[in-house]
């Protein structure tokens, strides 16, 4: 399955810090991450139609 954009809930914390949850459409399982990397978030979160490159690396980001 495509990473999606819906597959990510994005929580604001602080200034410039994010707590992200991937959920995988297939098993339902999740993983959370706090974030401070702004640069992803641009790619991703504030993109207008983000890249399928950039959502797997927020997804390998929040995996690991």
């Amino acid at each position: 399955m495509r990473t999606k954009l819906t597959d990510f809930t994005f929580r604001f914390k602080s200034r410039g810090a994010y707590t992200i949850t991937y959920t995988s459409p297939k098993t339902g399982k999740t993983w959370k991450k706090y974030i401070t990397n702004m640069g992803i978030m641009d790619k991703t979160k504030n993109a207008d139609e983000p890249k399928l490159k950039d959502l797997e690396l927020l997804k390998y980001i929040v995996k690991r």
